[in-house]
Order: structure tokens, then C-alpha cells, then sequence
């Protein structure tokens, strides 16, 4: 006999969906302010308004809540659509100009760091204190960035943009330090510099380190 296949109403999904994006949202908003080590299970479903066990439900430990939570914090929402099929990345794609498609990647870079960017220097923090939850999680981010950096770096080079004797690689690698995480926090929450100074900063940075 055919197994019967479990039916779901379009209202239970949609409460299901809601309950998770409170959970990684109050998730994200915890780790970033008090750091991973100090933020629990039960102050997470506290701050989400769930019982520990829906937390639990919702992801199935901590280490996977928080690389959900981050991806969510990235993204912006929870919609099941990979960054780089986003429209503002499929924008980018489309430049066929390599000092236009840099200023682009810079401002698109402000924007996810103004979304995630408190986050990810709780964890890079906790990842330098030896924590090994978050020595995985941030050799897993930075190599998720390093291949987004990788596909402007080889767009660029498509384009006639690299300057004589650059590798795509040595570009990936200018253009990633550029966008990270350590110059934004330097130059804006210590200098107090706005996003469209940061972002015209690393614009024209990008294209002085990789354009002919």
C-alpha cells in the first residue's frame, strides 16, 4: 500500500515559517550582543517568545541555530533564495563596466555589514578566543565571502579590468580584505565614518588595487 502523504495547511506552514524567523532573529540579535558562548538556548526562546524545546525544534543544536541565524542576518529575510541569485547580485552580474560593477559590489558590501556586520565581529572575537564552535563558523564564512569575492574578481577579469600581471586569485584577495568586516568597524564605529563615505572609500580602494 502507498504511504499516504502527510498533508500541511497553508496556515500551519506560514505559522511554522514565522515562528523560525522569530527564532533566528532573536538568535542573531542575542549573539551579537552578548557573543555566542554567552547567549543560551532558553534566552534565545525567551527574546523569541517559544518554549526552549520549539528552539530546539526550529534547529537541531546550537552550532546549526547559529549559522541559520547568521545566514538569516545576511540575507535579510528567510526566504530560501542563495545571495547569489538575489536580484541585487543578478544586477551586478549584468555591469559590464569593471569600475561600475566594483562601486556596486562596495555599496552591496555596506549594505549586508550594516545588517550583519556587529554579529560577525561578536563571532570573529570568539573565534580568536579559541571558542571551536566559532573557529568552524568563521572558516566556513570567510569562505563563503572569499567565493562571492572570487566571482567579481573573475567578472572583472571577463571584462578586460584586471591590471597587467594581477591573477584573479591576488584580486579576490585585495578586493576581500577591502570588504571585510574589520576595515567597516574600523573606519565606521571607530571613526565614525557614514555608509556612503565608507562605501565610496572601498569603491574607489577596490579599483585602485585591481583595475588596470
Amino acid at each position: 500500500m502507498a504511504e499516504k502523504r502527510r498533508y500541511t495547511s497553508p496556515r500551519r506552514e506560514e505559522q511554522a515559517r514565522a515562528t523560525r524567523t522569530a527564532v533566528l532573529t532573536a538568535a542573531a540579535q542575542l549573539f551579537a550582543e552578548h557573543g555566542y558562548a554567552a547567549t543560551s538556548m532558553a534566552a534565545v526562546a525567551a527574546r523569541a517568545g517559544v518554549s526552549p524545546q520549539t528552539v530546539y525544534n526550529t534547529v537541531s543544536g546550537k552550532p546549526q541555530l547559529l549559522k541559520a541565524a547568521y545566514d538569516v542576518a545576511l540575507a535579510g529575510d528567510d526566504e530560501p533564495v542563495p545571495l547569489a541569485d538575489r536580484p541585487e547580485v543578478r544586477r551586478l552580474r549584468a555591469v559590464t563596466d569593471p569600475a561600475e560593477l566594483l562601486r556596486g559590489y562596495a555599496e552591496l558590501g555596506t549594505q549586508l555589514l550594516r545588517r550583519v556586520g556587529p554579529l560577525m565581529l561578536q563571532l570573529a572575537n570568539g573565534a580568536a578566543a579559541g571558542e571551536p564552535d566559532l573557529v568552524e563558523h568563521v572558516r566556513v564564512t570567510d569562505a563563503e565571502r572569499a567565493t562571492g569575492t572570487l566571482m567579481v574578481a573573475r567578472r572583472v577579469q571577463e571584462l578586460g579590468g584586471l591590471a597587467p600581471g594581477l591573477s584573479v586569485e591576488r584580486a579576490r584577495d585585495r578586493i576581500w580584505v577591502l570588504n571585510s568586516v574589520q576595515v567597516w568597524h574600523l573606519l565606521v564605529a571607530g571613526r565614525g565614518w557614514s555608509d556612503d563615505e565608507y562605501t565610496a572609500f572601498t569603491g574607489d580602494a577596490m579599483c585602485a588595487a585591481v583595475l588596470g
